[in-house]
């Protein structure tokens, strides 16, 4: 897998982690460089340890499935991205503010925005893709847009919605299933 996929794969993975980190910027009422550090590794490291851990299960039980893996990668990416996007699109129930540096809301936060990762972990494997380099794009990535996604959500404030980025990181994961799809089907 080429270096640009792999990135857009990290941008489209960060697109949680990033959302929720700009939700946080505006909860923070002042922000310090010591909690986006905070909020960025969090986001980081469990975008870096999910691919890891889907890439050993989905090795696990590649010998079953190898026939198929292609279209199981395919159908991964399409419904977290699609997933995403629902998401993004949906009416949230709960008002209720809650504080994004308390350890086990951050921890909590780190788990569901990272749950994507875990699934792409599955694909790469079922795709033969080395996932060391590709899990540390995908935590740096993460990093580093969660950590300026603090400072982005207090300074801005309003301008940024969830559902924007979310639907884009939601886009790109479903054009690169299908683009992983068509480079089986092809070659």
């Amino acid at each position: 897998m080429n270096i640009v996929t792999v990135l857009l794969i990290a941008f489209g993975l960060a697109m949680d982690a990033f959302s929720v980190s700009i939700t946080s910027g505006i909860t923070i009422k002042k922000v310090r460089f010591a909690n986006a550090l905070k909020i960025g590794s969090a986001f980081g490291l469990f975008q870096f340890i999910m691919p890891l851990i889907g890439w050993l299960v989905g090795s696990s039980l590649k010998s079953l499935i190898s026939g198929i893996d292609h279209w199981i990668a395919f159908g991964l990416l399409a419904f977290i991205g699609f997933k995403m996007i629902y998401e993004s699109t949906s009416e949230s129930t709960s008002k209720k503010k809650i504080d994004p540096l308390h350890n086990t809301t951050l921890l909590l936060l780190a788990i569901t925005t990272s749950i994507d990762a875990l699934a792409v972990g599955v694909s790469f494997s079922f795709l033969d893709t080395n996932i060391t380099i590709p899990a540390v794009i995908i935590g740096v990535v993460t990093f580093i847009l969660s950590f300026f996604g603090v400072f982005v959500g207090n300074g801005l404030r309003h301008f940024f919605e969830k559902a924007k980025t979310e639907v884009i990181g939601g886009l790109i994961l479903i054009g690169i299933g299908v683009k992983i799809l068509i480079e089986h089907l092809i070659g």
